[in-house]
């Protein structure tokens, strides 16, 4: 699909047919309840389905149990080494990057306040750090993986929120489209892929363009799996980049809830960082990586290391440097990016395994019915054009 601001209004307009029939069935017979239970503890591919099981899940589940019959494992295996190379790095693009850009589009910031509660941004954290991990784990999609379980929950809680919002009353669909739209999801896609591309090439690291495509490619796969209609999406970086400018550029904005949210996620890695003298580091690599107009509408406080983290694409370099000229030096760094990602989700997770489920109602104490767009869209500012002396 040719990316323009047409076909982007018609995916506003489109959810996801399989996962919301099945919620809406199990809404409908009030079995909700049953199937969070059940599904509790089938978490690993090929796990027996436990009897009891609703049908409409049953179903839902079968038919979602397998990857695409397109991928190319190849591509796969070179994106998960290329993660496995770059984990602690990927790690910092996610957390300082990726989701900092989820806040950055209001109405996205809005869904995630609604949905998740606030006291506890921890867990939205961990969620995404660990589903990351599960995907990228040898044999993410054969027998005994926790990926394709999480990806089929990740789906049904996408499609919650949906009948939530929209049978409640609480979301204007007119003005701001189908909540988690196929628009929405092919930008979130955008954000975990390409953009965690563009932090890695600020922060300075050395990857080739074959790395690259591979783990895009990788996050196309995951895209399939949580319902992504794969017409629409783009099939490489290049056309990737059309798509998340133009994204951006029609939703970009501030929002009082994405200064909350970006508030939340600074104290919560502020927690994370030992002591108190490195703690401005999150706000300056948050604003290093996003630039200071992003930064600015999420709240981003300056702060002397401003500058300092400006040397930090130097200091990698250095790094790997050391990596490709030493193979010792090559483990030593890669074994400390595993144990330093392992460090942070544990931390975020409190040691604790993740769960997904659909939520049977959404926070009361958040309501949304007022959602608004905004009087009109941002425009970047038009270019400067140098003068000569």
């Amino acid at each position: 699909m040719t990316c323009t601001e047409e076909s982007l209004d018609s995916l506003r307009r489109a959810g996801d047919e399989l996962a919301d029939a099945t919620v809406a069935a199990l809404f409908e017979r009030g079995e909700v309840g049953k199937f969070n239970t059940l599904m509790r503890y089938v978490s690993t591919v090929g796990a027996p389905l436990p009897d009891g099981l609703p049908d409409v899940a049953r179903e839902y589940l079968a038919a979602t149990s397998a990857p695409p019959d397109w991928v190319d494992w190849e591509e796969m295996e070179k994106a998960r080494l290329f993660f496995m190379d770059n984990n602690v790095h990927i790690s910092t693009a996610l957390s300082f990057a990726s989701m900092p850009a989820c806040y950055v589009v209001p109405h996205v910031a809005r869904l995630l306040s609604a949905t998740h509660g606030l006291k506890y941004p921890s867990k939205r954290m961990a969620e995404t750090g660990q589903f990351t991990v599960y995907l990228m784990q040898p044999g993410a999609f054969e027998a005994g993986s926790r990926f394709i379980p999480a990806a089929q929950k990740v789906r049904l809680l996408h499609a919650s929120i949906r009948h939530h919002l929209e049978r409640e009353g609480r979301w204007d669909t007119r003005s701001l489209g189908t909540p988690i739209c196929q628009e929405d999801m092919i930008g979130g896609q955008m954000f975990f892929s390409l953009l965690v591309l563009d932090s890695l090439h600020r922060l300075g690291i050395h990857m080739s363009a074959e790395g690259a495509e591979s783990y895009y490619y990788a996050w196309r796969v995951v895209g399939a799996m949580l319902g992504v209609d794969q017409d629409a999406v783009p099939r490489n970086t290049v056309e990737a980049r059309r798509f998340l400018d133009l994204y951006m550029v029609r939703h970009m904005g501030p929002s009082a809830e994405g200064a909350h949210l970006t508030r939340q996620l600074i104290d919560l890695y502020e927690e994370v960082v030992p002591g108190t003298f490195f703690d401005p580091v999150v706000s300056s690599l948050i604003r290093y990586l996003v630039g200071d107009t992003c930064a600015d509408w999420l709240g981003v406080p300056r702060t002397s290391w401003d500058t300092v983290v400006k040397a930090v694409p130097h200091v990698l370099g250095v790094l790997e440097s050391i990596e490709d000229s030493s193979p010792l030096g090559a483990w030593a760094l890669d074994r400390l990016g595993h144990l330093t990602t392992h460090l942070e989700l544990s931390s975020l997770t409190r040691g604790r395994v993740m769960h997904y489920a659909i939520p049977e109602q959404l926070r009361k104490d958040y309501d949304v019915s007022d959602a608004v767009p905004r009087s009109r869209r941002w425009s970047p500012p038009a270019p400067t054009v140098p003068t000569v002396s």
